[in-house]
């Protein structure tokens, strides 16, 4: 632990949907949702204003709809966020060398590395200062945590959510963490926090008043071990440069061995979501997926197969998961499971969802009706408007012209825009761009030739901050 609250801990606002009404000015101050629109889609993130209807990100996509009809629903553009976390990220490289990126909107940063701050005034004033800089750059807001571990800047940047800075003084973490839930602490996931609470202990408090040694009987001599250190506020970890990962995993241990087919069948798919989220996080994708079963007696197994190009669809990892599963002799129980993925790639999932996309409109197509049975109307919210290929007599419009909602579009005559949605043979644009006033809708035929696709324009920093709003 430092002496001094000199690591800092930045978690963007809502990345994904801040970013998209900061470049569509007619969704400023409005329910924002991103992720995958197709039947087995899931939420990457909400705004603060769709927060608000119990939407929050890894939800279904058709339970987010039920509860924000009106907002709007947005695929993806990762390389556009992405070129955005590299400004942010190099506005954090001129604080400190030791900048360690957990995803493309979050990261640590050693302020003491990079001299700039030696105490809680140097530190406040270097947090300050960034959070003014990534405004002015990208016109977003960032929330910012400084402690003096990892462990506590983190949970003062969610303290600081939305668009705030909050600075823990060493030497008050028991005091922050007492009353909080043990699940704030790493590595309490869902199955050893009700392992803790049939064991009485729901605060962080009561694991510290537990003791090392009944944490260890309870959850053996690593876990236990560092969980009362945890309790107790200390964690020694520094913050790592960036490094080239070469996976990401996630695995869970049970209370009592599992023996049911099913329910070991169900633990891997939940494994395999968790997995492709963090992978996600993380800007990656990866063409090989790993499955770990540690065994009643202790002895772990592990299965793998590798896809024809890189992933970061649930569907496709939680399948490959399941097969791999399928080779797996699990009589006698299974103490662990894990899923994993590995040979990690730079990509963009744009394709993959327009994948799922194209899956729900052939199932629509061989119903007869548009999904969701909506048909377009340009007076409609963004993507209230659903997508369909089939044209008002009939004929099938050329399979390349797809829109999907949320992504950029040039016209000839009226410049740049983006697709509310489209359907009925029509696709319906907003014509407006970062920084100007909301535009005019207009709709045109899906094979209109002077309609076409365009590249993300770029922010205009030093604006209102969509999540300023919120």
């Amino acid at each position: 632990m430092r002496a001094a609250p000199t690591i800092l801990h930045l978690d963007m606002d809502a990345f994904f949907a801040a970013a998209e009404q900061a470049a569509k000015p007619s969704l400023r101050g409005k329910p924002v949702v991103v992720g995958g629109l197709g039947p087995r889609g899931v939420v990457a993130t909400a705004s603060y204003e769709a927060r608000r209807f119990g939407v929050h990100s890894a939800m279904p996509m058709a339970q987010a709809r039920r509860r924000a009809p009106n907002a709007a629903y947005l695929v993806p553009r990762f390389a556009f966020y992405r070129s955005i976390s590299e400004q942010v990220m190099e506005l954090l490289g001129r604080l400190s060398p030791l900048v360690e990126p957990l995803s493309l909107d979050e990261a640590f940063v050693d302020l003491e590395a990079g001299a700039q701050a030696d105490d809680s005034a140097g530190a406040r004033r270097a947090g300050e200062r960034l959070r003014r800089d990534i405004l002015a750059t990208t016109g977003l807001t960032g929330s910012v945590g400084l402690a003096g571990s990892k462990m506590i800047a983190k949970i003062a940047s969610e303290e600081a959510k939305p668009d705030g800075l909050v600075l823990i003084e060493p030497g008050t973490e028991r005091e922050l963490l007492g009353p909080k839930s043990v699940r704030i602490l790493p590595g309490v996931g869902p199955a050893t926090g009700e392992h803790l609470r049939r064991a009485g202990m729901t605060t962080v408090s009561d694991l510290a008043e537990a003791g090392e040694d009944e944490l260890v009987r309870l959850l053996g001599r690593s876990h236990g071990a560092s969980l009362y250190r945890m309790a107790q506020g200390h964690d020694d970890r520094p913050v790592v440069a960036e490094r080239d990962a070469k996976s990401v995993s996630v695995e869970d241990t049970f209370d009592v061995d599992l023996h049911d087919r099913l329910r070991i069948r169900m633990e891997v798919e939940r494994l395999a979501e968790r997995c492709v989220g963090r992978l996600r996080g993380s800007g990656h994708s990866g063409r090989t997926i790993v499955l770990k079963v540690r065994r009643y007696d202790f002895s772990t197994l592990t299965r793998s197969e590798t896809l024809r190009g890189p992933t970061d669809d649930p569907v496709v990892v939680r399948e490959a998961a399941g097969r791999l599963l399928e080779g797996v002799d699990t009589t006698g129980g299974v103490r662990l499971l894990g899923v994993g993925v590995s040979g990690l790639a730079d990509f963009t999932q744009e394709d993959l969802f327009a994948q799922a996309e194209a899956e729900a409109r052939a199932g629509a197509q061989a119903t007869g009706e548009a999904p969701g049975g909506a048909e377009a109307s340009p007076d409609r919210p963004p993507e209230q408007v659903e997508t369909s290929e089939a044209g008002t007599d009939g004929a099938e419009a050329p399979p390349e012209r797809r829109w999907s909602p949320g992504h950029d579009v040039r016209h000839a005559v009226h410049g740049p825009g983006w697709v509310q949605g489209s359907g009925v043979g029509r696709v319906t644009v907003r014509f407006e761009v970062p920084g100007s006033a909301p535009g005019r809708v207009r709709t045109f035929p899906v094979d209109d030739p002077e309609l076409e696709p365009a590249d993300p324009l770029p922010l205009v920093g030093g604006g209102e901050g969509p999540a300023a709003v919120a």
